[in-house]
C-alpha cells in the first residue's frame, strides 16, 4: 500500500513538473518575443534582400535583353541633345536623311544586347554588398532597396558596363555611322563642332532601363505575396507587412 502512494506521489509530481515546464516555457517564448530574440538577424535580412535583389536584377537584365526591349518600350532611349542637333542639320544632306531613325534603332539594340552581359555584373555588385543598415531598408520605401544599391554600385557597374556597350554600338555599326556623320556635319559651314560621346549617353540609359525593371521587381515582392518564391523571403519580407 505504501508503494502504491509512492507511485501515485511521484505521478503527480510529474505531471504538476511538466506542467510548469510547458507553462515557463510559454512564458519564455513570450518574453523573448517581447525583447526582441525571436526576430531576425540582421545577417538575415541582408540575406534576403541580397536574394530579392538578386531575382530582381536577374529578371531585369533577361527582359532587357531580348529583341526591341528596349527599342519598342517605355524604356526606348533617344539621343542626346547635342547628337539631336546632328541629326536634325544633316537632314538634307544625301546619305543622312534618317540618320535620327537609324541611330535610335542601333543604340537600344546595343543597349539589348549589353543587358544580356549584365547579369553577372550586377549579380557580383550584389555579393559584394554589406548591409550595415538592413533593418532601415526592409521598413524603408518601396524602392529602398534599388536605391541602395543604385547608390552604391552604379559607379563600378558604369566602369564594366561602358565597354560592353562600346562593343554591341560597334557590332551594330552604330559608331562608324555616327563617326561618319559627325565628319559631314563639321564641314557644315559656322556650325560649333560636335562630336557627343553616344556611348556614354547610352550606357547611362541603360543602367537607368536596368534600375527602374529592379525597382518594379522589389516593389513586387514587397507587396506580392506569390512573389517571394522562396522560405527567407517570405520570413524577411513578412516583417515589412506587420
Amino acid at each position: 500500500m505504501k508503494k502504491q502512494l509512492l507511485g501515485l506521489l511521484f505521478i503527480i509530481q510529474c505531471v504538476l513538473f511538466s506542467s510548469c515546464n510547458a507553462q515557463l516555457g510559454n512564458i519564455l517564448k513570450e518574453a523573448s518575443k517581447k525583447v526582441g530574440l525571436d526576430e531576425l538577424s540582421t545577417e538575415d535580412v541582408a540575406a534576403g534582400l541580397k536574394e530579392a535583389l538578386s531575382n530582381g536584377t536577374s529578371k531585369g537584365s533577361e527582359q532587357l535583353s531580348v529583341r526591341d526591349a528596349y527599342y519598342k518600350s517605355i524604356y526606348k532611349i533617344l539621343m542626346p541633345k547635342d547628337a539631336a542637333a546632328v541629326c536634325e542639320k544633316l537632314r538634307i544632306v544625301p546619305g543622312f536623311e534618317k540618320l535620327e531613325e537609324d541611330m535610335i534603332a542601333k543604340i537600344n539594340h546595343a543597349a539589348e544586347d549589353a543587358a544580356k552581359k549584365a547579369k553577372p555584373i550586377f549579380l557580383n555588385a550584389i555579393k559584394q554588398m554589406t548591409i550595415r543598415d538592413a533593418w532601415n531598408i526592409l521598413k524603408g520605401n518601396d524602392n529602398a532597396a534599388t536605391q541602395y544599391l543604385r547608390a552604391t554600385t552604379t559607379q563600378p557597374l558604369y566602369a564594366e558596363f561602358n565597354p560592353v556597350i562600346t562593343e554591341a554600338l560597334n557590332q551594330h555599326g552604330a559608331l562608324e555611322l555616327w563617326a561618319k556623320a559627325v565628319n559631314a556635319y563639321n564641314k557644315i559651314p559656322l556650325v560649333k563642332k560636335a562630336n557627343p560621346d553616344v556611348a556614354d549617353h547610352v550606357t547611362n540609359k541603360a543602367l537607368e532601363g536596368l534600375f527602374n525593371k529592379i525597382e518594379i521587381e522589389e516593389k513586387d515582392i514587397r507587396h506580392n505575396l506569390a512573389a517571394r518564391t522562396s522560405d527567407l523571403l517570405r520570413r524577411v519580407f513578412s516583417k515589412q507587412d506587420k
